[in-house]
């Protein structure tokens, strides 16, 4: 082979490769949320569209930033390679200003624009200004939640039989309802450690600390049930604090209000009233008088 081949074969090479390693990483971001890379989701809140937004731009500039960088190094590979019989040194560039200004001002810019809309965006997200159709407090405990619904006067103590990661724990799981359309306000303590609320669907998680009440709110824009876990490491049982959301009708709403009203569960669990084996006790006591 030539020596104006060989180079030509090698940047073929190297330009294969990094075609074949961009259509990899563009293939495995098409798959969407389930690996977390350019998600596609259909606006399942009020905020779901925003944060989607968000995560692509960001993702884009950083594959961009990545293209750019990979080329120029492989551009450099190639040209700039050492010659077979060529025992001189290249020419050193010793100072460059205009090129160490660009090294700085691009990255601080490029920064910068993230930084903007980070910023929009979380102000956004976090805002508690407006006035909520509904409050639903969410107490958070080794290893389950209990719900106090605010306006109704009710709670839904969320006692899960199965602690252990026992099957049939889909069954036990407690849920949480939510009135489509409407602005709920969420407000979060703890009963023991720190936990975090998270809807994985929602894009959205908060996190749940002993002695400090965290805030947000969201309008659920599509009926449906969706899984709710802990995304905190909290114990033993961790894995096992799940729960589900209901999203539904006004109506449903209503009618399971009246439902947990019925059974007893009247007024608010407090994060100090009840520990989890009395809420337990009390959950079992429910279910003994039911059959």
């Amino acid at each position: 082979m030539s020596s104006i081949s060989r180079p030509r074969a090698l940047g073929k090479a190297l330009a294969g490769a990094l075609a074949l390693g961009l259509t990899s990483l563009v293939a495995g971001c098409s798959t969407g949320i389930e690996n977390g890379a350019l998600p596609s989701t259909p606006e399942i809140t009020n905020q779901t569209g925003r944060i989607i937004t968000l995560w692509n731009g960001s993702w884009i500039a950083a594959l961009t930033v990545g293209v750019i960088t990979w080329g120029l190094i492989l551009w450099a590979v190639i040209v700039y390679r050492k010659r077979k019989g060529d025992t001189k040194l290249p020419l050193q560039t010793r100072a460059n200003v205009p090129l160490e200004l660009m090294y700085t001002i691009v990255p601080l810019l490029m920064i910068g624009v993230l930084f903007k809309y980070t910023v929009e965006d979380i102000s956004a997200i976090k805002d508690t200004s407006e006035t909520p159709d509904i409050h639903i407090n969410v107490v958070g405990k080794q290893w389950s939640w209990d719900f106090n619904y605010v306006d109704d006067d009710v709670y839904d103590p969320g006692v899960q039989a199965s602690l252990t990661g026992e099957e049939g724990v889909e069954e036990t799981l407690p849920t949480l309802y939510l009135p489509v359309g409407e602005r709920v306000e969420f407000t979060l303590d703890s009963r023991d450690v720190i936990h975090s609320f998270w809807v994985p669907a929602f894009l959205y998680k908060e996190d749940v600390i002993p002695g400090r009440t965290n805030t947000f709110q969201i309008i659920p824009t599509q009926e449906g049930m969706y899984q709710g876990k802990c995304a905190e490491l909290c114990g033993e049982y961790h894995a096992s604090m799940l729960f589900n959301v209901a999203v539904v009708s006004r109506d449903e709403y209503d009618a399971h209000m009246e439902e947990l009203r019925n059974e007893g569960y009247t007024g608010q669990i407090g994060v100090e009233e009840y520990s989890r084996d009395q809420v337990v006790q009390l959950t079992e006591e429910h279910e003994e008088a039911d059959s």
